[in-house]
Order: structure tokens, then C-alpha cells, then sequence
């Protein structure tokens, strides 16, 4: 009887310590960061021309991607990516962790905040189009490149216009690539650090060069529609209102006008 109860003793601490160290791993545990150096990057990847005016003034320039991050909405108000040819591989990445990102200031959410929120971790450069490299592909996992997304949007319309894009590059070569979620008042939130989670979600899609610049705009309500992805489109004009974002704010006012208040898909083939 007392080896029985020796042994409950050491088998009931042993499943305590378990937890525990469980407990501290899921709270405590952050891995190393996915930078290729221990400073901020000074210049973006993505021409300064076409970068879009910064709300905040927290812009962040990682290796592949930049972003301008929107504190009381705890995430980036844009992400800004180059999508080219030679990025579309199939290399094998394994998954990291989401961390922080350390080179916002004020911080970007934890990923907890999305424990038991019943949303995904949505990405805003996605993952896929960051595989030709493991930093490439890690850096897409600091949670200010994440938003509140439904599971069938993220998976279903999201996916597919994803898709799309490189599908267009395969065909034209080299994309910039603006997307986000709309930031407005009265969003749900999620976390106790009040995660907002936006309604819409947009993508801006540009080829060729400042003087010649062919551009195409989604908006599309964050759930699952099996709609064509033609009948997203929409002029940058109406972005930008429900935005308060300037796109392509460093162009020609005149030539910006030429684009932002037209829905053209002649030059996009679907």
C-alpha cells in the first residue's frame, strides 16, 4: 500500500511538471527572430515610388516585404510585396512559429490573441509566394504580416485570388502587390490585446513602370463567395475612400487619376 501511494505521488508530479512546463512553453516560449541581420532595414525591397502613404508612420522594411503597421487596430493597415517569376517554387519549407515582430515599436499582437477566436491567421504576404527561401518564407510568420481572417474566406475566395496572382506571374513576369484589411471603427475584436477583425479586404495588383503603370483593384467582404473574381474589382478611387490610404501617392497626380478612377480588366487576363 505504500509503494502504491509512493508511486501515485511521483506519477501525479510528473503529469503536474508536464503541465506546467506546457503551460510556460505556450506563454513564454518566443524562438529567435526570422531577420537576416540584428537591425532594422533602412530601404524597402519594394520601389519607394510605388509604396503607399503610411497612416501611422510605423513603416517596416523586412528582406521581402513592407508594411505600415496600425497599432489600436494591432496589425498593418498595408503590406507591400514584390511577386516575381523566379519566387514561384515548390520548395518544401516547414511551418514556423508566429512571433512578434521585433522591429515594430510599439509591438505587433501575439498570436494568442487568435487562440479560440475561431479565425485563422490570416497572411497578408502570403507564405506561398515567400518559398524560394527559408528567411523569405520564415519572415511571412511575424504576426504584423497577419489578420483576423474566416476560415472559408482564408481557404476559399483569399486562396483563390492568391492564386491568381501568380498565375499573372507566370504570364507578365514581375507584380507589385498592395493588400490589407479595411480599418474602420466598430470592428469586432479578438484577444485580450483587441485584435480588430475587418469586415473588408483588399488587394492591389500593378505591373510595368511609373510612366506605364496598368493597375487592378479587390474588394471583397472577409467570408467565402463563390463568385467569379472579376466581380471584385473595383476603381482605386473606392479603396482609398474607405481606406483613408493614399496609393501611388509619389506618381504624376495626373497620371495617378488616370488609373485610380477606372475598373480596366482589359489588360488582366482571367
Amino acid at each position: 500500500m505504500g509503494n502504491y501511494k509512493k508511486d501515485r505521488a511521483i506519477y501525479t508530479g510528473m503529469i503536474l511538471i508536464c503541465v506546467l512546463s506546457f503551460w510556460v512553453f505556450e506563454n513564454f516560449y518566443t524562438p529567435s527572430i526570422y531577420s537576416d541581420n540584428t537591425e532594422s532595414n533602412k530601404e524597402s525591397t519594394f520601389p519607394e515610388t510605388f509604396l503607399p502613404f503610411s497612416t501611422t508612420g510605423e513603416v517596416v522594411h523586412h528582406s521581402h516585404y513592407s508594411l505600415s503597421y496600425n497599432e489600436p487596430f494591432e496589425q498593418a493597415e498595408w503590406v507591400a510585396y514584390i511577386l516575381k517569376r523566379e519566387h514561384l517554387t515548390y520548395d518544401d519549407r516547414k511551418r514556423p512559429y508566429f512571433i512578434e515582430d521585433p522591429w515594430v515599436k510599439t509591438k505587433s499582437a501575439d498570436w494568442r490573441n487568435y487562440k479560440g477566436s475561431g479565425y485563422d491567421r490570416g497572411h497578408l504576404c502570403p507564405a506561398g509566394d515567400r518559398r524560394f527561401s527559408e528567411q523569405a518564407y520564415n519572415e511571412t510568420f511575424y504576426t504584423s504580416n497577419i489578420s483576423p481572417q474566416n476560415r472559408d474566406f482564408n481557404a476559399g475566395i483569399w486562396n483563390r485570388l492568391e492564386a491568381q496572382i501568380r498565375s499573372w506571374t507566370r504570364r507578365y513576369g514581375e507584380l507589385y502587390v498592395i493588400t490589407g484589411g479595411v480599418l474602420e471603427k466598430g470592428l469586432d475584436e479578438i484577444g485580450e490585446e483587441g485584435v480588430d477583425v475587418p469586415k473588408y479586404f483588399y488587394k492591389i495588383v500593378a505591373k510595368g513602370d511609373k510612366e506605364d503603370l496598368e493597375v487592378i483593384g479587390f474588394l471583397m467582404a472577409g467570408r467565402e463567395k463563390a463568385s467569379p473574381l472579376k466581380t471584385f474589382t473595383v476603381p482605386l478611387d473606392k479603396i482609398e475612400e474607405l481606406t483613408g490610404i493614399d496609393f501611388f501617392y509619389r506618381l504624376d497626380k495626373k497620371r495617378q487619376e488616370e488609373f485610380e478612377s477606372k475598373n480596366s480588366l482589359e489588360n488582366w487576363k482571367f
